[in-house]
């Protein structure tokens, strides 16, 4: 299995001392991919500190098992972010946990390997799973649904305006054959595309639609923030990395909803400390002109970071 493809960690630094309180302390990297974050955040930690990342892919897999190798305060666990609360609880971290860094979306190495199936660039099988081992290829996704739902994932998920045009021409071409390469699917998205975006492929909204549903990305994503904080400390911090706006906005607006606190009427006389805020926003980073320009797929990279309230204060 070919791991050779490079990762650039975006927003490296700020990521990792966003989250870094205690040397001493439990993390969680929640999206292990190559490791870069992880191995930044080891290299702070003292010998008695403990990290515990997660990934669906294999190949990210067979990375974090040769530093587990190297490294014993590091373990790599083969599954979704979405079991941070089960695999917590089994080793007696739930709400003991420092700080989670999570950084959202497709990898580097799965754009850049066409055997991967993410990628228009390249031809390769049509697949787009981050676990290929598990659930519907996107050739198997494609068969399986209707025009109307095909057209509201592109719109949902893609913010794709032409997504019912897009949609009709997919499934017209399956009615003849099955589409099993990602070169063949971009072409049928750009002849159906009416109006092609200067600088962008016409089937980069679609494709991005696509690999969302397949994977489930969003769903993922909404069940682990409550999750994430949940499993944290009082005043520890989680730092999340999108690239996104549909990812950008769930963050986001997550992050102001417990920040809130309950949610009554404005007049409503009650002090600030008795409205059950959770979190506390500490900031919100973009990656700096030097680094867009050393890694180009940083420039569409957003931060933001929270700390754990300690329940009754804000």
């Amino acid at each position: 299995m070919n791991t050779s493809f490079e990762h650039q960690s975006v927003l490296l630094h700020e990521t990792v001392n966003a989250i870094l309180a205690d040397s001493d302390g439990v993390y969680i990297d929640a999206t292990f991919g190559r490791g870069g974050h992880s191995k930044q955040l080891l290299a702070q930690l003292s010998p008695n500190a403990r990290l515990l990342a997660f990934d669906k892919d294999p190949q990210a897999i067979q990375v974090g098992q040769q530093l587990m190798a190297q490294d014993a305060r590091f373990s790599i666990i083969h599954n979704s972010f979405n079991a941070l609360e089960q695999e917590l609880k089994l080793r007696d971290l739930w709400g003991k946990v420092h700080g989670i860094m999570a950084d959202l979306g497709v990898s580097s190495p799965q754009l850049d390997d066409a055997s991967r199936g993410f990628s228009f660039m390249n031809d390769g099988p049509l697949d787009m799973r981050m676990n290929p081992e598990q659930g519907q290829s996107a050739a198997q996704w494609l068969q399986s649904v209707s025009e109307t739902e095909l057209a509201d994932v592109l719109f949902q998920y893609g913010e794709e305006r032409h997504s019912r045009r897009i949609a009709k021409a997919i499934k017209k071409a399956l009615v003849q054959e099955p589409i099993t390469s990602t070169i063949k699917l971009a072409e049928i998205i750009a002849q159906a595309h009416p109006a092609w975006e200067r600088h962008k492929h016409p089937a980069t909204r679609s494709f991005q639609a696509i690999r969302i549903a397949v994977n489930q990305e969003l769903d993922d994503i909404k069940g682990f923030l409550p999750m994430a904080m949940e499993a944290l400390k009082p005043e520890g911090k989680l730092a999340v990395i999108s690239f996104h706006s549909l990812e950008d906005r769930m963050v986001k607006q997550y992050f102001q909803k417990e920040a809130k606190g309950d949610d009554l009427p404005r007049d409503f006389p009650i002090r600030a400390k008795e409205l059950n805020s959770r979190l506390k926003i500490v900031a919100k980073m973009v990656a700096s002109p030097q680094e867009v320009a050393n890694n180009p797929r940083a420039r569409s990279a957003h931060l933001r970071v929270a700390q754990k309230l300690e329940q009754g204060k804000s």
